[in-house]
């Protein structure tokens, strides 16, 4: 799959991920890396500059039986930037999807 499609909406998929529940970075890699073609390392950046727009905020948690892990939080201008993103992926996408359909209907 083209890169590009992917880094247009990763930022997206980390603040849907973190509007379900806090969850730690390890966590958010491994489940878009099970769903999405990811390269290692891919997940850190994106949520140090979410951090840095005001959209995530962290918390230390200890675990039982090993070290704390840095826990990421949307704040509420990441619940507002979210939705707002959600609504114009999801038209942006229904879009393209209309246009490909019509496309598949051309004669060559």
């Amino acid at each position: 799959m083209n890169i590009q499609y992917k880094k247009g909406v990763l930022d997206l998929c980390v603040l849907s991920l973190l509007k379900k529940h806090d969850r730690y970075g390890y966590e958010i890699s491994e489940y878009l890396s099970n769903h999405i073609d990811i390269a290692d390392g891919t997940v850190y950046p994106i949520l140090r500059k979410l951090k840095s727009e005001g959209l995530l905020t962290t918390y230390m948690q200890e675990e039982s039986g090993g070290p704390p892990r840095k826990y990421y939080s949307l704040t509420k201008l990441g619940l507002e930037t979210y939705k707002k993103e959600r609504a114009q992926y999801l038209n942006f996408a229904k879009r393209v999807e209309i246009l490909l359909e019509d496309d598949s209907n051309d004669k060559e």
